[in-house]
């Protein structure tokens, strides 16, 4: 028997319809590469996607249809987030940080005829114009004062949408449709596209506002300080408007004095962001003594959060710090790290150590488990680790065009992590499966030697890969990179952990490096591999755990 009520599809258009109704006059601020701050509200940025819809229309693209964008964290780019999907086309948001020969196989293998780009990547545009072809029309998102036509005769965003009315019937169609398509990064064989639906980024961003998870509301200013062009931002572009947010927008000036002068000027109570982010933004309070204000909480994702930044924030700043856990592949929500009234029962102490060490609790929507090498489920216990699976109504099922494996039969997404579980429902992830070191039979971790070595004085960052142990296996090799200005040397790094992890754990090397960072930020372990996999180990004095 089939329930009596209205079956409407879940449509991304319905989420700003909805945010210009209701929180018709909540603002959006908005930095651009080079012009005046923007602000409008949610009533007026509706206008300008009803535009933008229209002109898209005009120029022939229509249901199924890709576009790419290769932007920032814009007004301009949020507009593209509605108008594309709205009209049943997808949005493919490249992302510059890739490699040039990257970011043009993601274009071809997307299939896109338009892209549209920032006028600071006019150069890369140029250079990547004979290596898509399928590109028929190029789009700069800038006034037509600041239009720069280059080699590609690009057109400017501002005089073509300024033709159109700023009304649009906005279709309904099937909300399994596609809407965004995303690539992961890359840092194993060529990128793969993750293809959200238009029903996926809705229950997502309904999923992300609630208590339990980002716990929006229309009291919040917020700002992401993750990239649009990667996972959406977290879902930030859609779980804000939900909740009739207040949302700043930084384009692409994530230094310290950037970020200050906005979570100040503008109000800002949540923002989120990779932990390079909030190394260079807590250096720069601690550098001009000053304090971040009316921030209430950050959310750091992408790796794991180093212990000495969650105490400073904390502590020294009152500013509540949350992990959160996701991959492309999971939109990206799959847990975050919020406190429950039975963890709080346990005193604030141990309430901070669960909440700064794990990667995240369970979240409406999203299902875990947790298998050995025999693919059985191990104990919730918090000790057991094993492969982490996941599957939820944002999770993918296939990679768009590609032989890649997806989930399987029943659902369940190999994330590619190594986790544990416990019985309040935190996960923490030890390692990538690719990244555990084995050495003389035994697990090593090399996240947890990360955040150890990197609250040493002096580390800006750090990284760890195993390298061949003639006798071991394998042994840690750790790779630091100092704040600006700091000296540090390998031994006050070794001194440092000695007295903080197990003694078969010590790395034998550790070097002092510029560190190689992804193109989300995170340290680039495929990488590091190539630069130092085969620097000699030394560690016959190492103890090893029976």
């Amino acid at each position: 028997m089939r329930g009596l009520m209205q079956d409407r599809p879940l449509m991304i258009s319905g989420i700003l319809a909805y945010a210009a109704a209701a929180h018709g006059e909540r603002e959006i601020v908005s930095r651009l590469i080079d012009e005046p701050v923007w602000r409008y509200d949610y009533a007026a940025c509706a206008a300008r996607v009803a535009q933008a819809a229209n002109m898209l229309r005009a120029i022939g693209i229509g249901p199924g249809d890709r576009v790419s964008s290769l932007a920032w964290n814009t007004h301009r780019h949020l507009e593209l987030f509605y108008a594309v999907p709205g009209i049943g086309a997808v949005l493919q948001t490249a992302n510059p940080r890739l490699h040039e020969d990257q970011i043009a196989y993601t274009i071809n293998h997307a299939g896109s005829s338009v892209l549209f780009f920032e006028r600071d990547f006019l150069p890369l545009v140029e250079r990547l114009k004979s290596r898509i072809p399928l590109v028929r029309r190029y789009i700069m998102l800038s006034d037509a004062d600041r239009l720069d036509a280059g080699e590609v005769g690009a057109e400017s965003y501002e005089t073509l949408i300024s033709g159109y009315p700023a009304d649009h019937s906005w279709p309904t169609f099937d909300e399994n449709s596609a809407a965004i398509l995303c690539y992961t990064s890359g840092t194993t064989g060529v990128p793969k596209g993750v293809l959200y639906s238009h029903r996926s980024i809705v229950l997502h961003g309904i999923a992300g506002g609630l208590s339990g998870a980002l716990a929006f509301s229309a009291f919040d200013c917020v700002m992401p300080c993750s990239s649009l062009y990667h996972a959406t931002a977290w879902g930030i572009p859609f779980i804000a408007p939900i909740n009739g947010c207040k949302l700043v927008l930084p384009c692409d000036k994530m230094d310290g004095e950037s970020l200050h002068e906005l979570i100040v000027g503008e109000g800002v109570t949540f923002t989120n962001g990779v932990p390079t982010i909030w190394t260079m933004y807590l250096a720069h309070l601690e550098q001009h003594g000053l304090s971040p204000e009316t921030l209430d909480r950050v959310v750091i994702g992408g790796s794991a959060v180093p212990r000495i930044m969650a105490e400073t924030f904390q502590r020294r700043y009152n500013v509540k710090v949350r992990q959160i856990w996701g991959m492309t592949e999971t939109s990206p929500l799959g847990v975050l790290a919020t406190p429950t009234p039975r963890l709080t029962a346990l005193g604030k102490d141990q309430c901070d150590e669960t909440i700064w060490t794990r990667a995240g609790r369970l979240q409406f929507g999203i299902e875990l488990k947790i298998t050995d090498e025999d693919g059985r489920e191990v104990s919730r216990d918090g000790e057991t680790s094993g492969r982490l699976f996941v599957r939820g109504p944002w999770v993918i099922d296939r990679y768009f065009e590609s032989d890649a494996p997806g989930a399987d039969a029943d659902g369940w997404f190999d994330t590619g992590d190594i986790a544990t579980l416990d019985q309040l429902g935190y996960l923490r992830i030890t390692d990538r499966a690719k990244d555990v070191i084995k050495s003389g039979g035994e697990w090593i971790s090399s996240i947890d030697i990360e955040n150890v070595a990197v609250a040493c004085p002096g580390v800006r960052f750090a990284g760890v890969i195993g390298v061949y142990h003639p006798k071991w296996e394998e042994r840690p090799l750790l790779v630091v990179e100092p704040q600006p200005g700091a000296v540090v040397t390998p031994d006050e790094v070794r001194s440092f952990l000695s007295e903080r992890i197990i003694k078969w754990w010590l790395p034998d090397t550790i070097l002092i490096s510029d560190m190689p960072l992804t193109a989300t930020g995170k340290v680039d372990k495929k990488r590091l591999r190539e630069i130092h996999a085969k620097q000699p180990s030394h560690s016959e004095g190492i103890v090893h755990a029976e």
